[in-house]
């Protein structure tokens, strides 16, 4: 598998410096999986854009089954009403899926934008693929800005954490921040709503590790690994149980599989990288990790044989197969192989 390309951020970093600087542009692209980030700026734009008692007047909305040239024309032809600009909000609608004719009218209009109107296409339910091939992504290159909000890197993430506990009037060190971070994903809308209820929860103004366990929803990734490194550590029986914790939790045997599966080929990577001499920044790059969990991966590996996590990387593709295919009990599949995995090689 060749290394994760890191995402080009760079209509992110053009998109904040316009918004600082208070003079958006005229044609933006949201869209990518922070969403947190992404409603944040889309808030300042706002702010921007739609000042003044008559703001709301300034904002034309569409929605995807309304979306046409002639729709969006119309929007664009609104001159501003007691203010300077106008908002077009455009949400969930495929440019790139639009019929050829669309397409080039959309290449039009972005070219004439006037300068009061500012026309932002918001990507949230679908995803956006702009196809680089065509005439209307040189349009969008050309007279807008394609922002894509991508995952924080650690430091940032780590930083805005705590920045959220000390809003709460409480202080979590780095060390637990990144634990935090990994137990329960590096998405900022899911960790805001986990703040919120370890802030509410924690008595003393130091967050604590109890604290976080009392409250906090861990994220399949980060319960499997607990699993997974429990049997690293030869506590079989604590492996179980947290198999059994998660079938309580009615988590359909084959998510689970499938978070277990990309941890053990994450494993058989980590175990040819320590044979080969190579360190934890080839197995971030390689599987697009974040330099903590990198760590703990590598970590565990050393407590693993290579032809463990080679049979491993086998029988959860077998075990795989059998859940699709065969018509067996998935549940009896996968505790079979939980077991199998405990047995040394």
């Amino acid at each position: 598998m060749p290394p994760q390309k890191k995402p080009d951020t760079s209509g992110y970093q053009a998109f904040k410096k316009a918004l600082a600087a208070g003079e958006p542009g005229k044609l933006y692209v949201l869209h990518g999986e922070e969403s947190y980030l992404r409603d944040h700026y889309l808030s300042k734009l706002k702010e921007l854009i739609l000042s003044g008692g008559m703001g709301t007047f300034n904002l034309h909305e569409l929605a995807a089954k309304e979306m046409s040239p002639r729709a969006l024309e119309q929007a664009v032809d609104c001159l501003p009403m007691m203010g300077e600009r106008t908002l077009v909000l455009v949400t969930d609608y495929d440019l790139f899926k639009a019929g050829e004719k669309d397409r080039e009218s959309y290449g039009r209009i972005f070219a004439q934008l006037p300068d009061y109107c500012c026309v932002v296409f918001v990507y949230d339910l679908i995803p956006y693929k702009g196809d680089a091939r065509t005439k209307l992504a040189a349009a969008l290159k050309e007279y807008g800005t394609v922002v894509h909000f991508v995952r924080q890197d650690q430091k940032n993430l780590v930083d805005w954490v705590r920045r959220r506990f000390r809003a709460l009037e409480k202080d979590i060190d780095t060390k637990l921040a990144l634990e935090f971070i990994f137990l329960c994903g590096d998405l900022m809308t899911n960790l805001a709503g986990e703040i919120e209820k370890v802030g509410a929860y924690a008595k003393g103004a130091r967050i604590t590790r109890e604290d976080i366990d009392a409250v906090a929803t861990p994220q399949l990734d980060a319960v499997v690994y607990g699993m997974t490194d429990a049997i690293g550590a030869g506590k079989f029986d604590r492996a179980l149980a947290v198999l059994g914790e998660l079938y309580q939790m009615q988590e359909a045997p084959i998510r689970i599989l499938w978070s277990l599966s990309r941890q053990v080929r994450q494993l058989y990577s980590a175990r040819l990288a320590l044979e080969s001499g190579r360190g934890t920044s080839y197995v971030a790059q390689l599987w697009g990790l974040k330099p903590y969990p990198s760590e703990k991966l590598m970590g565990m590996a050393r407590r693993f044989s290579l032809p463990w996590c080679r049979r491993a990387a086998i029988r959860c593709g077998e075990i795989d197969l059998a859940m699709k295919s065969t018509g067996q009990e998935p549940q009896g599949l996968l505790t079979g192989l939980v077991l199998e995995l405990a047995a040394p090689v």
